[in-house]
């Protein structure tokens, strides 16, 4: 395209040179040109420059092969890189677990504690276990002229087997334990020191049991489990009780169906009554069935249910029926953070003579026993966790129940005693319908691994119908706790107990004491304990517990003071058989 351009205007230069050359000569006239168009190039008209030109140079240089070699020269040097390896997490070294311990430890006033824990792996479903524990002490507790030391000697054996579609248990155990009624009252001090220093109180216990339990997988039949129990004392006392719970579960559509059963029967007797040799007798016969309607969701769990209970005595020839309601219900408003629950709870609870003188092992041998009608229990209250290491629970609940047992000291008989514990140092049972009004508050806080800090406290108020006071029960009750491990090694605990007054009432019946009764108010009292230990390695530990380490020989029943500082050193020593 330039070159066309090149041209025409080459020829344009040409016309204008020569035009006076043919002037001279002569006349040419006139031409009229038009211009159609003006010129307008295309495309065919350009075309593109080869990147790589040919070139017609005369000369061409022909290139020169060029060779490439290494030259090497050896260096001398002292490195030497090192082989790379992955790296690895460290692991914590895993902790041997033991199924057979040893303790042994002793302390002030002749205390001996030993215990004794085996376990027997039979086969990959089945196991067996014993526990052997024995705790004593020769009492010496200052200003007390009686025998004071106590006994408590237990072994309980187990079985357990778990199959593919269900699992069983049975157990069986014996208890041997021996007190001493030393709660002499002041009057009788001077009597005993110049009549008879070797005055026998001593009461011994000696109880038994076997029990089971069989529990049934993907079934209506969840589980039943029973317990024969039996004790007997040194005066001729003797107490049989067996004990069935049949439980059952129905799934509905939004609901499941729970059936409960409860049959428990009672046969006891004792040689005499606290005034007389007349014996007493007594057999009971409670059967109960407790349905009720569970839903549980994510945030909601409800029970509605009642319990039915016929009770007959037949001794007295009396049969009774009663309904308790068994309501439960809680709401979770911020997760873990609030949780509201609330209901009523009621049943009828038999009393024993065992669980009578597990509360109080001072109690004669002369009892009436009947069972407690707990009509309701409402209550209700928030718990959760402000954190995960802090937790709360608040409640507050209202109850009533009939015929609710209550220790009293026994008359002081000074007439014609014949039994060792007709000298008002020993307590008998009564029994009161008592409303009972109570607040409980309890903070868990878990500092870090190392450190625990707990503490709970509960507040009571009684409102009794035909006895003066709820006797020996308590107004406050509270408590705080903690455990720490100082090293690895090393780790500690340490409790404090509060126990608020309590009331009793002395009923004399002789001519040389005032006869009416009198209200005595036992104070409240503060029991600080601690322990610490040292573990030598994985099976050998060394550990130091005291208790009440601030010397109060409180009353923890009226006329019965406690031991002061008590000390016990003591090791552990874990192995296998």
């Amino acid at each position: 395209m330039l070159e066309k351009r090149l041209a025409s205007l080459l020829v344009i230069v040409v016309s204008f040179c020569t035009a006076p050359f043919y002037a001279q000569e002569g006349d040419l006239g006139t031409e009229v040109v038009n211009i159609v168009k003006p010129y307008t190039p295309t495309i065919s008209d350009a075309f593109k420059v080869k990147e790589t030109p040919v070139l017609n140079d005369s000369v061409n240089a022909q290139k020169k092969e060029v060779n490439y070699s290494i030259f090497s020269v050896p260096v001398a040097s002292t490195f030497t890189p090192a082989k790379g390896k992955a790296a690895t997490v460290e692991k914590a070294k895993p902790i041997k677990l033991y199924d057979n311990y040893a303790t042994l430890g002793f302390g002030n006033y002749t205390s001996i504690l030993g215990e004794l824990y085996s376990n027997f792996e039979l086969s990959r479903t089945d196991n067996a276990g014993f526990f052997f524990r024995h705790n004593s002490s020769q009492g010496d507790i200052d200003g007390v002229l009686l025998e004071n030391k106590f006994y408590n000697t237990s072994l309980d054996g187990n079985y357990s087997s778990r199959q593919r579609d269900a699992s069983y248990r049975l157990d069986a155990g014996v208890k041997h334990q021996l007190f001493n009624w030393y709660g002499l009252p002041d009057s009788f001090e001077e009597q005993l020191i110049l009549l008879n220093e070797t005055f026998d109180v001593q009461q011994t216990y000696f109880s038994g049991y076997v029990g089971g339990s069989i529990a049934v997988d993907e079934s209506f039949f969840d589980k039943i489990s029973a317990k024969v129990q039996f004790l007997s004392d040194a005066y001729g006392s003797s107490e049989f009780n067996i004990n069935t719970q049949p439980e059952f579960s129905f799934p509905l559509t939004d609901f499941t169906l729970k059936i409960d059963g409860d049959v428990d029967y009672l046969s006891g007797s004792f040689d005499r009554i606290y005034f007389a040799e007349i014996p007493i007798d007594y057999s009971f016969l409670n059967a109960g069935i407790a349905p009720s309607l569970v839903y549980i969701n994510n945030d909601l769990t409800l029970s509605l249910g009642v319990a039915a209970y016929l009770s007959m005595d037949s001794e007295a020839s009396d049969t009774n029926f009663s309904i308790y309601p068994r309501i439960n219900a809680s709401y979770r408003l911020v997760d873990e953070l609030l949780i509201v629950y609330g209901g009523t709870e009621g049943g009828l609870e038999q009393n024993t003579y065992y669980d009578l003188k597990e509360i109080n092992p001072y109690v004669s041998p002369t009892l009436f026993i009947m069972p407690t009608k707990n009509l309701y229990n409402a209550f209700g209250g928030l718990k959760g966790k402000l954190s995960n290491s802090v937790g709360y629970n608040l409640r507050a609940s209202y109850g009533k129940a009939e015929n609710k047992a209550l220790f009293q000291i026994n008359p002081i008989n000074d007439i014609a005693p014949t039994e060792t514990y007709q000298y008002g140092n020993s307590f008998q049972v009564v029994y009161d319908a008592i409303n009972t009004l109570s607040v409980f508050g309890a903070l868990q806080v878990e500092i870090s691994e190392a450190f625990s800090l707990g503490i709970n406290g509960e507040y009571f108020s009684y409102n009794t119908t035909n006895q003066a006071e709820a006797w020996n029960l308590p107004d406050l009750k509270a408590t705080i706790f903690s455990n720490f491990n100082i090293t690895e090694q090393m780790y500690g605990g340490a409790s404090l107990f509060y126990v608020g007054e309590r009331k009793d009432q002395i009923v004399a019946y002789s001519p040389l004491i005032d006869p009416f009764p009198t209200v005595v108010t036992l104070d409240g009292y503060v029991d600080l304990n601690a322990h610490f230990g040292y573990n030598v390695n994985d099976r050998l530990s060394i550990f130091l517990k005291g208790s009440n380490l601030l010397s109060d020989n409180y009353l923890k029943w009226y006329n019965y003071p406690v031991q002061g500082i008590q000390g016990l050193l003591g090791a552990t020593y874990k192995f296998d058989w």
